[in-house]
């Protein structure tokens, strides 16, 4: 059983929606729009959250940007009735989990769930407190670099490829593996997408000499990092 926040300004498609989810024995809060999804979210505590893409007042995007701002765990699922790849690319770049293009079928819905869920709860128990990279300590659970003289949060996601890289450290983490263990079977706009977070990651990582990711040419990544 889940918490979930549905943020969806179609109310009969809200209003299906939340029964199926419902009968799965989860709990749903509905907002209209993107502003009144934000003071709920504000106010409430979800395991998830549903956004829809294109609303009045504030649409998807921009509510999940203020979310981000303040908590960059929270799971997310857009769901929208556009399927432009840059509309994709701009959601994963934003830390979603998920993205589903209206109209979906129910049980594809309730197994994304599932496994951001499981995998979200599976972080939770298996991540160390703390691990050495080359100059800094990494906090898994807490998605935080802490330096000698200061410290940096990750997204989520950066986060998770982190610590793949870290389990692979000075060996090759191939690119499918990565794909399938950080976005599941999913993995069609997701290549470009892991691209974007490992640039993020050394720019993150750049100032350290300590480290670096290289890439392996049609491979995947290595990170080396003196120990």
């Amino acid at each position: 059983m889940a918490n979930i926040l549905l943020v969806e300004d179609e109310p009969n498609f809200a209003a299906i929606l939340r029964d199926i989810l419902h009968m799965h024995s989860h709990s749903v809060q509905l907002a209209p729009d993107g502003e009144a999804g934000w003071q709920a979210w504000e106010q409430g505590s979800f395991d998830l959250l549903l956004l829809d893409v294109m609303m009045p007042k504030l649409d998807g995007f921009s509510l999940a940007r203020r979310i981000r701002e303040t908590d960059a765990d929270q799971p997310i699922i857009f769901l929208t009735a556009r399927s432009q790849k840059t509309d994709v690319v701009t959601g994963l770049k934003l830390g979603a989990d998920d993205y589903l293009t209206k109209p979906f079928d129910s049980e594809e819905l309730l197994l994304r769930i599932e496994a951001i869920l499981k995998r979200s709860n599976g972080r939770a128990r298996h991540q160390r407190e703390a691990l050495q990279v080359g100059n800094c300590v990494f906090h898994p659970r807490l998605h935080l670099l802490e330096w000698q003289h200061g410290e940096e949060k990750l997204s989520p996601k950066e986060a998770e490829l982190l610590e793949l890289l870290l389990e692979h450290k000075n060996e090759l983490l191939p690119r499918e593996t990565a794909l399938h263990r950080l976005w599941g079977e999913d993995t069609y706009f997701n290549a470009r997408s892991m691209d974007v977070f490992i640039s993020r990651l050394r720019k993150r990582l750049s100032h350290d000499p300590a480290i670096r990711i290289d890439n392996v040419h049609g491979k995947g990544f290595r990170l080396v990092a003196d120990t």
